[in-house]
């Protein structure tokens, strides 16, 4: 019998590309806080976001078929780090309570689903299952010093009655698990926000205005950097910084990090272990300010 924190993992597509720092730190942070990891085996795809804008069944079968997979091995739930993957699978689960919806994913999907298997995500487990205190007793380099905004992303929380995970409005599981690594979260207020999503080539002009606002915001209310829990709206925020300054007339140079990469780093791991040199956006002036803070204190 496995362990009470042992999960199937959906990595994601983008999790083996542009956010492998993401799923890198994700794998690290979660062994050392207990948490075991088993990948689906021989996962695919889950539609990502265009699936479901062409047919509900067959953007359901894509996360069926993943979740049949998980149901072969020997664990308490599936997890998976990416707000759009976890949006899909919850979502497919969701609708397959409807009998006739399920038969027809099930034939589409090649295999019968129990469906009765809990889909998280990765932030859930740590705040819901693992807690707060347990990140905190752990933690062997405290972030004092680092101001940041939490930045939920506008699909992890909403709807409520598919994600069923922290306030849909006014999320706080980011930020209490910051303060449980010692940083400071700053009152931001557009946490919900869209950042313009997966518009960046279609209409860049929308993403740059409306990621252009995130930034603002989040300077306004005096972080130091942002830290999120989505891949695309990190890249929105970090990679197309540049794109975003050039269109708004404005001069950001705010790091853009991965909640996990912090958790790694309070818990002692190197900068090259969570892959800080991938962000496009440097870290180090955060961390410059996050140790002059520290050395003003001491």
């Amino acid at each position: 019998m496995s362990s009470p924190l042992t999960f199937a993992y959906y990595p994601g597509c983008s999790g083996q590309g542009t956010s492998i720092e993401y799923d890198q730190s994700t794998r690290a942070v979660c062994h050392d806080l207990g948490i075991e990891l088993v990948d689906i085996p021989d996962w695919s795809c889950c539609g990502s976001t265009p699936a479901h804008t062409v047919d509900h069944h067959l953007s359901a079968a894509l996360s069926a078929r993943n979740i049949i997979q998980a149901e072969t091995l020997d664990v308490q739930g599936i997890i998976t780090p990416c707000p759009s993957c976890l949006t899909n699978l919850k979502t497919a689960s969701h609708r397959m309570r409807d009998p006739e919806f399920k038969k027809e994913v099930d034939t589409l999907a090649g295999g019968s689903c129990r469906n009765d298997l809990p889909v998280m995500s990765v932030m859930q487990v740590l705040f819901e299952k693992l807690g707060v205190d347990s990140i905190k007793g752990m933690v062997k380099k405290p972030l004092e010093g680092l101001t940041l905004a939490p930045y939920y992303g506008c699909i992890m929380n909403r709807p409520p009655e598919v994600m069923d995970f922290d306030d849909c409005e006014n999320p706080i599981a980011m930020d209490r698990i910051m303060e449980a690594i010692g940083a400071t979260v700053a009152p931001f207020p557009l946490k919900v926000e869209c950042c313009g999503a997966s518009f960046g080539v279609a209409r860049n002009d929308i993403v740059t205005r409306l990621s252009g606002k995130l930034l603002d915001a989040a300077e306004d209310c005096g972080a130091i950097a942002m830290v999120t829990a989505c891949p695309l709206c990190q890249m929105n925020l970090d990679m197309r910084q540049d794109q975003i300054n050039r269109a708004n007339n404005s001069k950001h140079d705010m790091p853009i990090f991965y909640y996990t990469q912090l958790i790694g780093m309070a818990l002692g791991h190197s900068d090259a272990s969570l892959m800080m040199d991938k962000l496009c956006v440097d870290p180090g002036k955060a961390f410059r300010t996050m140790r002059e803070t520290q050395q003003a204190q001491a």
